[in-house]
């Protein structure tokens, strides 16, 4: 099939959306509006659909703008980054997400929610992803280029508090552009899904970036969407909000078209240096040496770190990053970082 010839997923109707800033509400909606079934699992009342799918014609925007719902943009990048790290300890997510810590079984990591450690675990150079990369370097029509994530002996533990939502995700070159289609057993769609399909379509333009290829097209598929009940009050506020109706404010800017994996590795450096307050940064984030998008990145990071250990003046590294980090930090912690002028 040649670029010409792709389906027209841009029509709603038959689930498919330029932005996830749209796909969110929709999919919201549907599911609190009009779910198949009402059940409790574990005694969790929540409104259901079964066999959920939606497409975004464009990935990169992974972001909604809606004040109602306050996107955490630094714990998106942290978690797409621990993933990445290959680590399932609560030492780097429970910094940015200490609610994450009553998941864990023994205090100090975390094992199905930890989908970096089981991508990238195991044997060097023979871990799942280094085994996507030669699958799809080796033959471009591949269909085999898998990240298992559940593991079925995940139900054999008694009472698990962190059994993996997702099953899997796959990846397809056609044409010269990078799908990724996410298989999940269960996603909660107003709190999980904006986490999860960040992090996914983050992980799918890496992929694009190592193998030299554009990005495709992401398809997110849910055995059970699913929306529990103490967050109705929530969901309606996000789907009165003005925004919902609205287009995204902001496009979600492209990672370097290189292999970003030598990058990567000094931004982790730097990340677990800011994060153990062993380190700070000045707003001059060109002095990195790193690519603007990598530094922004890190920028997002000092606002937190400056946020966390209550720093004077947090607004004066807002004006170095970007107007859409502004816009979605502001949203998050807008009394805190009201200390400056902000460029928008």
């Amino acid at each position: 099939m040649t670029a010409t010839n792709r389906l027209p997923f841009e029509d709603s109707a038959c689930g498919g959306y330029e932005s996830f800033h749209h796909a969110y509400v929709d999919q919201l909606r549907r599911v609190f509006c009009s779910p198949t079934y009402r059940n409790a699992p574990r005694g969790f009342a929540s409104r259901e659909q079964l066999a959920a799918q939606f497409h975004l014609t464009d990935p990169r925007q992974r972001v909604p703008f809606l004040p109602a719902r306050r996107t955490n943009i630094v714990f998106n990048f942290a978690e797409a980054l621990w993933y990445l790290a290959g680590r399932d300890d609560l030492d780097f997510i429970g910094y940015y997400a200490p609610r994450m810590r009553r998941y864990s079984m023994d205090g100090r990591s975390l094992t199905g929610t930890a989908y970096g450690k089981k991508i990238l675990g195991g044997e060097a150079g023979r871990d799942q992803w280094r085994m996507v990369v030669d699958q799809l370097v080796g033959d471009a029509d591949s269909k085999r280029a898998v990240l298992q994530i559940f593991d079925g002996a995940e139900l054999r533990v008694p009472d698990n508090l962190d059994v993996s939502c997702t099953l899997g995700l796959q990846f397809l070159v056609r044409d010269g552009m990078l799908h990724a289609i996410a298989y999940m057993r269960a996603n909660d769609a107003y709190r999980g899904m904006t986490s999860d399909l960040f992090s996914f379509t983050f992980l799918q333009e890496f992929l694009a970036t190592q193998l030299g290829v554009t990005l495709g097209s992401y398809t997110h598929t849910a055995g059970s969407l699913h929306v529990y009940a103490p967050d109705d009050d929530n969901v309606q506020a996000v789907l009165s909000d003005p925004a919902s109706s609205a287009g995204p404010p902001f496009a979600f800017p492209a990672m370097p078209a290189q292999d970003n994996w030598a990058v990567l590795h000094e931004v982790l450096e730097v990340e677990e240096a800011l994060r153990t307050n062993r380190h700070s940064l000045s707003a001059d984030l060109g002095g990195l040496g790193l690519p603007h998008y990598w530094a922004q990145v890190l920028g997002l990071f000092e606002v937190y770190r400056r946020l966390r250990h209550d720093e004077p003046d947090p607004g004066q590294m807002l004006t170095a990053l970007d107007p859409i980090y502004q816009h979605l930090l502001l949203q998050r912690w807008g009394p805190q970082l009201r200390t400056a002028e902000v460029s928008r």
